[in-house]
């Protein structure tokens, strides 16, 4: 069934005829990427030759999908903002609460048990707004979102970074904050910054072991955790078209893990197959109707170094597999270098843990290829060595891939199948042992591998490989294995080849399910009521943030000066934390606990300059804010890199953090800030942050004077007296600097709402 099937028409019906008024404003043939851009202009916007990196423009999205841990915040939001009902198609998905313990059945009546409180808040303000539910044990959203939303030449925003996902299904698909969804679902412009573009261009054909998770793998390793920051990445080139739909996705899904708006497919007859497959015929007919539009003008493929900003070439036929990290999803190492390099840094090469799935890689086809590999351990005699994990990602496919034996062969060589949820991707793993610290190695086909990422313990080594890799290396239980040249020793003695994987890319019976988990709202939700305990330790009514007094903020005091990579994980962690994700202030617990203090290198542990003694972050920032004290924390490059979770902005403001000055932002986070009324600042010379001391009291001088492309100056004083004075950038427009004065966006909207 195809949801929303008259919107997507009415979007087909004048894509083309929008799409060529673009090419005239914009003076130029246009990317894929820019069609569907430009198709897309909320009605007030001005139509002119927007700048790529400078402009900022309105934007109409055609859907929200929200998870349960992000869409919490997000509809306590759009709670306040005074509207009945979603002025878009919204979904939520209940995904990320559901915790990897024994097994799928077990798991999902425990969440189900623990967070009944969450689901039914979810799903009675899903009802009463008009918001499609899915249900725990659906799948995660955006697997979900790929079988039933996404389509081509749309655009979507989801308040989860892997959103992207959705451009396997060739869309403009775009992970952001709670607030930029509720600015959507309440029918005002999504404003963004006209995005760079970068071309991959990919030739010949993927062979033998090497699959589309290996292609941004590579790209991941030219590109680097922020390389794609600000742009998006569009694929083409004949070696794309022989690409699966699913498998476009998973490179898609991964280009949040070099920062890129999105990354974006463009369409073609693999995508309407898939259309097809998932009970879609109407909307691949629809998009067939259209498909000469829904890519790249000719012009740009004939010489696209003058259409893109930035272009890589791979060649499909000569590449290998990648094994990525340990630590950070750029560290890309061929598997046929990865002994030789696993030895040089000291690396543990017993694989403890092989794990496949999450919304990266759980298509029928990803479980198809991992199921071939799996069968040879049985076939050949083989011990598994590593312990051996399956994570679904939706329903559909898992119902799919029992019917078809699939898990029946991961069962026979010791494999548990975890509930079609997140699970351990997100933290959500309650892995025997891991609480002991021990240095160790897993191998998964997740998307991100940061410290403590997927069990809680920072010696855990983490390597991002595909589904059949990671199967083949769980098998050996080593990571200097290379299957495309090593052989193992089975049970007998004799010493065998693990043949290259195989498997159809789509199901040939069909998709086949029997509950999906969908829950549809209510016609009218206006008698449905939500409430919301004020004892509850879970969920919180929020209260506005004050308005800016319009003075200059003096006397503040350094939070902490974050060292090195500081991640959304670092800022707000996942895992345990997760169940505090409706409350502020419980949540508010653990900001920043995961950032290293440069003054001592020390996590969770920063100098309080009230008493002078050192104590956990979060209680250093109640103790300031009791106080009225205002607080600032500074950073190193890429700060905020990783999840979309707004979290990470609300926790600092909520507890008397002003401004947030650094090296450099990653996208999302940045756009946090400024919609929760903070300061983003980044040092006009980067050098500036050694200039930083711990006992410095900081002074904004012009602050009154703020406006858009106008430098921001800081005095630093420090404990001797000296003064160090700092010239600060930012990226505020005029209507983000109104958010900064009201206190947040969601001032702005209900203010406006109040005033209609």
């Amino acid at each position: 069934m195809t949801f929303d099937l008259d919107m997507i028409k009415k979007v087909y019906s004048d894509f083309e005829s929008r799409v060529n008024e673009a090419r005239a404003f914009m003076g130029r043939p246009l990317t894929y990427s820019e069609k569907i851009l430009c198709a897309h202009l909320f009605p007030s916007q001005a139509k002119e030759a927007f700048k790529r990196g400078e402009s900022y423009v309105d934007f109409a999205p055609d859907r929200v999908a929200m998870q349960d841990a992000t869409a919490q915040m997000a509809l306590l939001q759009f709670m306040q903002a005074g509207k009945k009902k979603v002025a878009v198609p919204s979904t939520v998905h209940a995904d990320h609460l559901i915790q990897a313990r024994v097994g799928a059945a077990k798991d999902l009546i425990e969440a189900e048990n623990k967070n009944n409180e969450v689901y039914q808040f979810l799903q009675s303000v899903s009802n009463k707004y008009g918001i499609g539910f899915w249900k725990a044990g659906a799948g995660i959203i955006h697997q979900v979102v790929l079988e039933n939303y996404a389509f081509p030449g749309g655009m979507m925003i989801g308040t989860d970074s892997h959103t992207v996902n959705a451009g396997g299904l060739g869309m403009v698909a775009i992970g952001v904050g709670g607030a930029d969804a509720v600015d959507v679902m309440a029918g005002m412009a999504w404003e963004l910054k006209f995005p760079k573009m970068i071309g991959v261009k990919l030739t010949g054909k993927l062979n033998g072991w090497t699959a589309p998770k290996d292609i941004i793998l590579k790209v991941a390793g030219i590109l680097t955790v922020k390389g794609g920051t600000g742009a998006i990445v569009e694929y083409f080139g004949e070696g794309a078209n022989s690409l699966s739909c699913t498998g476009k996705g998973t490179i898609c899904n991964m280009g949040a893990e070099i920062g890129a708006t999105t990354s974006i497919f463009e369409y073609d007859q693999n995508m309407s197959k898939y259309l097809r497959s998932t009970d879609r015929e109407d909307l691949a007919d629809a998009a067939d109707s259209i498909a000469h539009v829904l890519k790249a003008d000719p012009e740009v493929h004939a010489n696209p170094e003058k259409y893109y900003d930035e272009v890589i070439e791979i060649n499909l036929d000569t590449l290998e597999p990648y094994l990525n990290g340990p630590f950070t999803p750029d560290l890309a190492t061929p598997i046929s270098q990865m002994k030789e390099i696993a030895e040089k840094n000291g690396w543990p090469t017993k694989i403890e843990v092989g794990l496949i799935g999450s919304c990266t890689n759980s298509s029928y086809e990803d479980i198809a290829r991992a199921a071939s590999v799996a069968k040879q351990a049985k076939e050949k005699n083989l011990e598994v060595k590593a312990e051996y994990t399956i994570t679904p990602g939706s329903e559909q496919v898992r119902f799919t891939v029992e019917r078809d034996g699939f898990l029946k062969t991961f069962d026979e060589i010791g494999g548990k199948v975890f509930a079609n949820a997140c699970g351990p991707c997100i933290g959500q793993w309650a892995r025997e042992g891991a609480e002991k610290q021990e240095k160790n190695t897993i191998v998964h086909s997740f998307n991100r591998n940061f410290s403590k990422r997927a069990d809680g313990n920072p010696n855990t080594y983490a390597f991002v490989g595909s589904p059949e890799l990671v199967t083949a290396m769980a098998i050996a239980g080593d990571l200097r294995f290379n299957p495309l040249t090593d052989k193992l020793k089975n049970k007998d003695g004799v010493e065998v080849m693990l043949d290259q994987p195989s498997g159809d890319d789509l199901p040939r019976l069909g998709f086949d399910v029997e509950d999906p988990g969908y829950i549809a709202p209510a016609e009218d939700g206006s008698n449905v009521e939500v409430i919301v305990s004020p004892t509850s330790d879970r969920l919180q009514i929020l209260e506005a943030f004050p308005a800016w007094d319009g003075l200059n903020i003096t006397g503040a005091r350094l939070l902490i000066k974050a060292y090195g990579k500081c991640t959304t994980d670092h800022i707000s962690m996942a895992g345990p934390w997760l169940k505090y994700r409706g409350h502020l202030d419980n949540i508010s617990n653990n900001m920043l606990i995961g950032a290293v203090n440069a003054f001592n290198m020390e996590t969770n542990n920063v100098k309080n300059e009230l008493d002078g003694k050192y104590k956990p972050v979060p209680d250093s920032a109640r103790q300031y804010k009791a106080a009225e004290i205002p607080t600032i924390v500074v950073g190193d490059e890429n700060y905020g890199e990783g999840s979309s979770r707004e979290h990470a902005a609300m926790e600092p403001r909520h507890l008397g953090v002003r401004a947030v000055l650094v090296k450099s932002f990653a996208r999302i986070h940045e756009t946090n800030l400024k919609k929760q009324g903070m300061l983003g600042l980044t040092f006009a010379d980067k050098e500036d942050y050694d200039k930083i001391q711990e006992d410095d009291t900081i002074n904004f001088l012009d602050l009154d004077q703020f406006a858009p492309g106008k430098q921001l100056t800081l005095e630093f004083v420090h404990a001797d007296g000296t003064k160090d004075i700092v010239k600060t950038n930012h990226t505020y427009n005029a209507g983000q600097i109104a958010w900064f004065k009201a206190g947040s966006a969601l001032n702005l909207i209900k203010a406006m709402e109040k005033e209609s």
